[in-house]
């Protein structure tokens, strides 16, 4: 599904250059649910701008689903972002002043899908919140808001849910229950690749990949997954 060879990313600083990411390979297959880990300044959140399509590489090569991603125009990268890639954020990025359900919906119409709001209903009823559909964000405690995100993400259906810290702003018991929604999806076949700096949460992931410095210093299949 996914195949990157040699991809590097160098950021220019004023008169500096920065090596975010350097000369990565990685392979991920359809249903993979992969962990990216690493400190700051490893690199892990521009490889996951680059799978997302939301940056651009330096130099290498990104094939997905057989497509190379340098061949696309601005168009065609924003059809993979809206039907192909679901993403969530650590944030939740929601519009406060949208409704749950509004907020879930917001992917179909911009890709204009026919009975959307019935659509993203079913989106929330899938991670359990369809009760609070006509809630706003101030009004969900802050697992319900990753909820409504994680809905939005997959209300398209896509192949691939990126999920960047996830469960950073949420405290154990919330942030095991998004897990556990991730793993379910994970279960039903969609390939679901999450950056995070906590083992606890890694470990629900089947495979983790490790970076530091720009490089993957470490790809290891997990002997043991959470629950």
């Amino acid at each position: 599904m996914i195949q990157i060879n040699n991809l590097s990313k160098t950021y220019q600083l004023g008169k500096v250059s920065v090596n975010a990411m350097i000369n990565v390979s990685i392979c991920i297959h359809g249903g993979e649910f992969v962990a990216v880990m690493g400190p700051s300044g490893s690199g892990k959140s521009t490889l996951m701008n680059l799978l997302g399509c939301l940056d651009q590489p330096s130099s290498g090569s990104y094939l997905l689903e057989n497509f190379d991603i340098k061949n696309l125009n601005t168009n065609e990268l924003a059809e993979v972002r809206n039907k192909r890639i679901g993403f969530v954020f650590q944030n939740f990025n929601l519009l406060p002043r949208a409704s749950a359900l509004e907020n879930v919906e917001l992917p179909l119409l911009y890709g204009r899908v026919k009975n959307s709001q019935m659509l993203a209903l079913k989106a929330l009823e899938r991670v359990g919140l369809a009760k609070r559909s006509k809630h706003r964000p101030n009004e969900l405690s802050g697992g319900e808001r990753q909820r409504v995100a994680i809905a939005r993400a997959i209300v398209n259906k896509p192949a691939i849910v990126l999920a960047d810290e996830p469960t950073g702003n949420l405290d154990t018991n919330t942030g095991n229950e998004i897990m556990n929604i991730f793993s379910s999806l994970n279960n039903e076949g969609t390939t679901i690749i999450l950056v995070t700096h906590e083992r606890d949460i890694a470990a629900f992931a089947r495979r983790t990949i490790e970076m530091k410095d720009g490089y993957i210093y470490m790809d290891k299949i997990n002997s043991e997954i959470a629950v």
